[in-house]
């Protein structure tokens, strides 16, 4: 594909995303998402392999499934209360109807079927887009929606999300499979405390597309999608493995990393409310979450001689790749915990 073409369709993605952010009509939203998904298609699918093709063909049908019901919440929403701005979404049904597929375009459980087949059949390049850029328009919409959404619905969604996040990603083999169910665990952290804290959902959102980034960028410096194929990153790049191991760790929430920080303070913010049975339910669903992170860091640190792996070595060629995107991503997802201080004083904790 030209660099041409590529620029237009990066620009594309670029315009729909700030077209949602800079929108406060309806219509002017379901446009930027639309560019959005248009956007990227050819992105998925210029690889002309039959599973790009079919995950290619997935998420178009799941994301115009989710434009149109958003439009349609949006028309139902006017229809009752003559508004077509985002945040006078106040009719009930018009609501519901419109988290739910927001959901369904960022992939929640248990509208999230679409996501690790999709991740599977792309690129990982692809893959690193549709896992951080894609969920900025989405997002910027839920959290002028969250305010009028009933709690119990998004209590659901997050303890299912975070729920099939852990449970999903524990018998994977596969890498973007593993990154997909981990983008779903980490999606439920961020709904949970939509309504009652929005900042928390900003810092769990640009924690989590700074960890992800660092772990896609990561696998695409190694050429790894296997499980098996990281055993051999050791001999090659001793010291990405040592800092990848950390930002596996730090995607599973243990402190000191930069991963702990969004946890920790939106448990905070969960028990502070009362909440205390469903504080208790992400708490242990994050153990399932840290248990295929720490499953990966195994295969990375501790799989050499006499536990060899049976995969082939690869070729160690030159690489061409710029490493300076990948050591910043890698700094900030690892080293942002003393920063915590700074930020309960911006939320205003004491």
């Amino acid at each position: 594909m030209s660099w041409h073409v590529l620029l237009i369709f990066f620009l594309s993605l670029g315009l729909g995303t700030t077209l949602t952010f800079a929108s406060s009509h309806w219509l002017l939203a379901w446009m930027g998402l639309e560019i959005n998904t248009l956007a990227i298609i050819p992105l998925m699918a210029k690889q002309h392999h039959p599973r790009a093709v079919e995950a290619t063909t997935k998420y178009f049908l799941t994301q115009a499934t989710a434009a149109a019901a958003i439009l349609f919440a949006s028309a139902t929403n006017a229809w009752a209360t003559g508004q077509w701005e985002i945040s006078c979404l106040t009719d009930p049904t018009a609501c519901t109807i419109a988290m739910t597929a927001l959901a369904l375009k960022i992939g929640l459980a248990p509208m999230h079927f679409w996501l690790p087949e999709v991740l599977q059949g792309v690129t990982l390049t692809t893959g690193l887009i549709l896992s951080t850029w894609q969920k900025l328009a989405p997002f910027a919409l839920i959290l002028q929606v969250a305010n009028n959404a009933h709690p119990h619905l998004l209590t659901a969604l997050a303890v299912c999300s975070t729920l099939v996040g852990g449970w999903g990603g524990l018998n994977q083999t596969q890498l973007r499979k593993i990154l997909a169910y981990s983008s779903i665990a980490h999606l439920g952290w961020m709904i949970l405390v939509a309504q009652m804290a929005p900042q928390l959902t900003l810092l769990a959102l640009i924690t989590y597309i700074v960890m992800t980034a660092a772990t896609f960028l990561t696998l695409i410096m190694v050429n790894s999608t296997k499980t098996i194929t990281l055993a051999s990153t050791w001999t090659k790049a001793p010291a990405l493995s040592a800092l990848t191991c950390l930002t596996l760790l730090s995607l599973g929430g243990l402190p000191p990393l930069t991963g702990f920080l969004p946890k920790w303070m939106i448990l905070m913010e969960v028990t502070s409310q009362g909440f205390l049975l469903t504080a208790t339910v992400i708490a242990l669903t994050a153990l399932l979450s840290l248990y295929f992170y720490l499953r990966l860091t195994y295969t990375m640190a501790l799989t050499l001689s006499p536990h060899t792996s049976n995969s082939p070595a690869p070729w160690r060629v030159p690489t061409k790749l710029q490493t300076l995107p990948l050591s910043i991503s890698i700094t900030s997802a690892t080293c942002l915990l003393p920063l915590a201080p700074t930020l309960l004083a911006l939320v205003g904790w004491s």
